[in-house]
């Protein structure tokens, strides 16, 4: 067998006293391979060490992949790698949102290539890593995976290192540094490489919580969080005209279009988040009945001065993927985003967008649950169609040098430009982090560039209150 060695030599334990606690480590060669074990006591340390100097005086055969006898009968302290990442994800299916299922998914199978412990038949990453992320780390399929798939997955199962061997920083580093990189070698964003870190963090406490390991080995590690900016990018940020602009080069397309200018319109005017918009129903949109002092047109129906109305909701319906929602629908149905199940928002209809919604619901209606947006055919509306058709939107509305800019470049950015609009307005903050579903000091550190004039007004201020006290000065002399 080429998987086990006589090759083995014992070390002397070594101390590491922190600055909180002592850890004894034992240390003992296997083949070229050193391996390390962390405990707690010296008795421990002791006790392993001399099991391990019984075993090579005795001539037993070790293992090049777990660095201990090979007659040593498998305990929960053997447990693989996969295996303990597949029991990890399991363990977390139940609480978890759709979308958080997904990344731990991807976490987990960013991670595994550094468990596994040798090349030998290693199937490529094309095949190795959807296996993982689809099927291995997803709890709902694992069972159901396709005869190709499940090959992979037992190559992995069969050749994945023991979690124990994470108490070797240099594993835990690999692991890491491999979590928090692209497949092409390159650093992953910065907001991946901290989702990573955190995941993976939170499953080793997991792993010392079953026994599997003592202490996290990737909380231990010195690892530089790479910043993320929260600011929003004021250049993604449209304005008025600009809004107006692709809202109509949504309804110039067809067929789709029309039906999708009210559902762009709730993020722009309302500041609603995508996944709140799609959750709208009939008996969230409280609008008044069409006034008889209305002013200018706006397209087919009068726009009253005084229009404003209010949007009622209490849930979203994030688009996390069939395979990763309970159901087996696209998306997911939760509670507002930062916000307990059951609790609600309450924001206003400008006239302009009140407008919009009276000719939405007179020439498309809703659909059998009342939703107001759907697919052209009545049923749920496809993340891929709005995006589609916003990204058509900015190629007619758009300049060349604005369409290669970052303005508006998710319908997300709709929401921006909507909370923006709000604060350069001069509602109070505290008023629009309501609106918005935000805390005031998010809400004011996220939008702090899309202040504008904010500085110049401020610096007339401050130069005013010099000029009344050098005033009151000259006047006490």
């Amino acid at each position: 067998m080429n998987d086990i060695t006589y090759d083995v030599r014992v070390y002397k334990t070594e101390i590491y006293k922190g600055s909180r606690v002592t850890t004894y480590y034992v240390r003992w060669r296997v083949g070229s391979r050193e391996w390390k074990k962390p405990h707690r006591t010296d008795a421990q340390a002791d006790s392993f060490r001399s099991s391990l100097q019984a075993a090579a005086r005795n001539g037993e055969a070790f293992s090049l992949a777990t660095g201990r006898p090979v007659a040593w009968k498998r305990t929960e302290n053997d447990m693989t790698w996969y295996d303990f990442a597949c029991a990890y994800a399991d363990m977390k299916w139940k609480s978890a949102s759709a979308k958080y299922r997904k990344d731990i998914a991807r976490a987990l199978t960013a991670a595994t290539p550094a468990m596994l412990q040798r090349e030998r038949g290693r199937p490529d990453d094309t095949s190795l890593r959807p296996a993982l992320l689809r099927w291995g780390f997803n709890a709902k399929q694992r069972t159901s995976a396709p005869a190709d798939v499940a090959h992979v997955l037992a190559w992995v199962a069969r050749n994945s290192l023991p979690v124990s061997s994470l108490a070797e920083p240099a594993t835990a580093r690999r692991m890491l540094d491999l979590a928090t990189t692209r497949v092409d070698g390159k650093n992953a964003a910065a907001s991946t490489a901290r989702r990573h870190r955190t995941i993976l963090a939170n499953a080793m406490d997991y792993a010392a919580e079953l026994r599997l390991i003592d202490g996290n080995p990737i909380r231990s590690l010195k690892w530089k969080l790479p910043r993320v900016s929260g600011e929003v990018d004021r250049r993604c940020v449209v304005n008025h005209r600009q809004a107006q602009a692709l809202l109509q080069a949504v309804a110039a397309q067809q067929p789709s279009g029309p039906r999708l200018v009210a559902f762009f319109a709730v993020l722009y005017y309302s500041g609603l988040r995508p996944e709140e918009a799609i959750n709208l129903r009939k008996d969230d949109v409280a609008i008044p009945p069409l006034a008889h002092n209305v002013g200018t047109q706006h397209g087919d129906e009068p726009v009253g001065e005084d229009d404003w109305g209010e949007l009622h909701f209490r849930g979203a319906a994030p688009d996390a993927g069939g395979e990763w929602t309970d159901d087996g629908s696209h998306r997911e149905l939760r509670q507002l985003k930062q916000r307990a199940a059951g609790d609600s928002r309450i924001v206003p209809t400008p006239p302009p967008l009140t407008t919009i919604l009276r000719v939405h619901l007179r020439h498309f209606g809703t659909a059998p649950n009342g939703r107001l947006f759907t697919g052209v055919r009545g049923g749920e509306l496809p993340t891929i169609t709005y995006r589609r058709a916003w990204t058509k939107a900015r190629q007619h509305a758009l300049t060349p040098d604005e369409q290669a800019s970052p303005l508006a470049r998710r319908p997300y950015d709709l929401r921006h430009a909507c909370l923006s609009t709000w604060l350069n307005g001069g509602v109070a903050p505290t008023q629009v982090a309501e609106w918005a579903g935000h805390s005031v000091d998010v809400l004011l550190r996220i939008y702090a560039k899309c202040l504008a004039g904010q500085q110049d007004l401020a610096k007339r201020r401050i130069a005013q209150a010099l000029r009344e006290g050098t005033e009151t000065g000259q006047d006490d002399h």
